[in-house]
């Protein structure tokens, strides 16, 4: 199998190798680029809400390593035959979202595609000594979580036409949080490190943190917000396929240390869009980031620790 080239030329501090959340290339002494692309199938039923949905998603990565996005391009697949009216709502949504956020659409592309997709590529800045990345969390850290799970099994709830209105615009209002005030307050704290949560759920983007990072996490489960309803949702069956992939995924690489809730667990593993950010914290730090983040109405919670590597890169606790 041809292996894909990954050639780092001056000026990237952020490339292909490090299997990061954006690239990063580097202006001049006090300014580099973010650069993102992110884009997937509907998540809801409304066209409007899906493409701000998509939007917030795609604005995360920038987020996540400390920078501002300020411009984007539209990625829109879908049918020549389809409705036009289907498509503009996507696009009005991605750009009325983007622009809430401070961020122009100054342009795009799409292509003829019997599957909808839309998302957004990124450009942002952020200072080259100020950039937060995924592969420096210190032993001693405290995590913190500022999104709660959930996002995978409830859209298969919807999926399923298990979720009243009231629900639906509870899981869509969690979709289209954006991470800029979590992101922002990370920064100000001196934050060590940090990911987004997405497809690889909550276990899966942890495992790859604290691996790159060298060292071990210590999750407590029973800690771990969760959203209203997912744990009926699980019990029911509503789990997406990329759940149980991602299990197989990582864990090989979590040892549970107390017996936890089988159905918690799968919810820990469940595949987000538009989840939270995983931050690593000094420990002197964290409540403080907490508090920033209550006032501004978002609950971020600490759920775990990070500490010496053990052999096993996660462990699981109550």
């Amino acid at each position: 199998m041809q292996k894909v080239h990954k050639v780092k030329l001056p000026g990237v501090l952020v490339g292909l190798e490090e299997a990061a959340d954006a690239g990063i290339f580097q202006i001049n002494d006090e300014l580099a680029l973010v650069q993102t692309v992110d884009f997937f199938t509907p998540i809801v039923d409304d066209p409007y809400d899906f493409g701000r949905i998509a939007a917030a998603n795609s604005l995360s990565d920038v987020y996540v390593m400390g920078g501002r996005p300020i411009t984007a391009l539209n990625i829109a697949c879908f049918p020549a035959k389809g409705d036009p009216e289907v498509l503009a709502a996507i696009l009005n949504g991605g750009i009325d979202h983007a622009t809430t956020a401070g961020v122009a659409v100054v342009g795009g592309h799409s292509v003829d595609d019997p599957e909808i997709k839309y998302g957004l590529s990124v450009t942002g800045t952020v200072h080259p000594q100020k950039i937060v990345h995924d592969h420096t969390a210190q032993v001693g850290d405290v995590l913190v979580l500022t999104k709660a799970l959930g996002t995978g099994i409830l859209s298969t709830a919807l999926k399923r036409g298990l979720l009243d209105a009231a629900q639906i615009k509870y899981l869509t209002d969690h979709m289209l949080a954006l991470n800029k005030i979590a992101s922002e307050n990370m920064v100000k704290l001196g934050a060590h490190a940090a990911t987004d949560v997405t497809g690889f759920g909550l276990l899966g983007h942890a495992y790859e943190m604290a691996s790159a990072s060298h060292v071990s996490f210590k999750i407590f489960s029973e800690a771990v917000p969760l959203l209203e309803g997912v744990l009926d949702f699980t019990a029911k069956g509503c789990v997406p396929g990329g759940n149980r992939n991602n299990w197989d995924y990582v864990q090989q690489h979590v040892s549970v240390e107390k017996e936890i809730d089988p159905l918690r667990l799968k919810v820990l593993h469940d595949p987000q869009t538009s989840g939270g950010l995983l931050v690593s914290l000094p420990k002197s730090s964290a409540p403080e980031y907490v508090k920033r983040l209550a006032g501004n109405g978002i609950h971020a919670v600490a759920i775990g620790e990070v500490i010496p590597n053990d052999h096993t890169t996660l462990v699981l606790t109550k």
